[in-house]
């Protein structure tokens, strides 16, 4: 899968991106039925997490991710909220 490839060889500028803007334990899922991707990131604030969106380093990954996955006219990936249903500490 062109996605998994893709994001198994994730350039160094955005790993350091996504770890200086405060994202850690960041893991993404696939439903092979459904194709349908889950995303999981833990972030230390999120005023800080949003203003890595604006870097440089990650508008250039969303314009390479743009032709496999479904965008908004920025290249940003289409996201949908989920709405939590349990939880265990």
């Amino acid at each position: 899968m062109e996605y998994e490839k893709r994001h198994n060889l994730l350039w160094p500028e955005m790993k350091e991106m996504i770890h200086r803007y405060g994202g850690k334990n960041y893991t993404i899922f696939l439903d092979s039925n459904s194709l349908i991707l889950f995303g999981y990131i833990e972030i230390e604030d999120e005023k800080l997490w949003r203003e890595g969106a604006e870097t440089e380093i990650n508008k250039k990954w969303w314009d390479y991710m743009a032709d496999i996955m479904e965008t908004n006219p920025d290249n940003s990936p289409v996201c949908v909220n989920l709405k939590k249903v349990f939880h265990l500490d």
